[in-house]
């Protein structure tokens, strides 16, 4: 299910990257805007970017194999350095153009530039604000880059509408304005890149980042009978899903068997109640309890 609501996603994100591309290439072409053609490059970046979180779901949501006992999940952080790469390209190019334009005497833009513009925040904003719920709810990080892919795209709409509106209101003389909106734009996305790259370097390197996860599953844990504390609880993303470390603390004196029925009681109602677990392995640790009166080998 989490899966299916990621993919259906990604796939608005291209629909919506691939048309508002188009839109801003032509208005900025005939409308003289380079920081509109400057969004449409960061844009059609987008387009390839979101294809290749689609590949890196599909392949992450993979079931586990004799090769991947832990499954495929890990594919998706690599691709997320992939996307960082492109946005990280397209601030390059964008950066390069815009200094380049700015040494070059040029046109005023078209007035109606500021229309097509103000359209495109909104819409961007709106995207941005889908996909980052989705990601949260689905705790895809590749889906998260998608989100900042959408938030940075309005940014950067947002800076060509802030300079195309000086040059228009101050006239001859600022004709750069817009050049050096493009610029701006591509520091912004520079820095949104490492917002994306940061987490899934975490991700790849095992760092304790999910602490409302682990008290999640410390809650469910103890709502189990026979479970009378959580000690050591770890925790580590791999794709859409989290593989768990637990050490749970049941009686001292209850016997092998009993110990482990309760570790597998709660490996199943950590998997029903929280969907986002995956691989769980339960360490059974002895708790300091009175001992029972003879013959009383059960849980208590």
């Amino acid at each position: 299910m989490r899966k299916e609501q990621a993919i259906k996603t990604t796939y608005l994100s291209i629909a919506g990257n691939a048309s508002l591309a188009l839109v801003k290439g032509l208005t900025g072409y005939f409308g003289n805007s380079y920081a509109l053609i400057a969004d449409a490059i960061e844009s059609t970046s987008d387009i390839f970017s979101s294809f290749l979180v689609l590949v890196g779901l599909n392949y992450s949501s993979r079931p586990a194999d004799e090769n991947h006992p832990y499954g495929h999940g890990r594919a998706e952080p690599l691709i997320t350095f992939i996307v960082v790469g492109f946005l990280i390209t397209s601030a390059t190019v964008i950066a390069y153009e815009s200094i380049q334009n700015i040494r070059t005497p040029h046109q005023l833009p078209a007035p109606y530039t500021l229309i097509v513009l103000g359209f495109i925040i909104v819409v961007k904003e709106f995207f941005y604000r889908i996909v980052s719920k989705k990601s949260s709810e689905t705790g895809s990080s590749s889906l998260k880059a998608d989100a900042w892919h959408h938030r940075s795209d309005a940014l950067t709409s947002l800076t060509a509408f802030v300079g195309i509106s000086i040059a228009l209101i101050l006239g001859k003389g600022y004709e750069t304005a817009d050049d050096w909106a493009a610029l701006i734009a591509s520091i912004i996305i520079f820095y949104n890149s490492y917002l994306i790259f940061r987490p899934a370097l975490g991700e790849i390197m095992d760092e304790h980042l999910y602490d409302d996860v682990v008290e999640d599953i410390r809650k469910k844990s103890l709502s189990v009978p026979g479970v009378l504390n959580t000690e050591k609880c770890y925790v580590r993303k791999s794709g859409l899903s989290y593989h768990v470390d637990l050490h749970i603390i049941v009686n001292a004196y209850i016997t092998v068997k009993e110990g482990h029925e309760i570790a597998h009681q709660v490996q199943d109602a950590l998997k029903k109640e929280l969907p986002q677990v995956g691989h769980v392995l339960i360490h059974v640790e002895p708790g300091h309890l009175p001992q029972p009166p003879a013959g009383a080998g059960h849980a208590q």
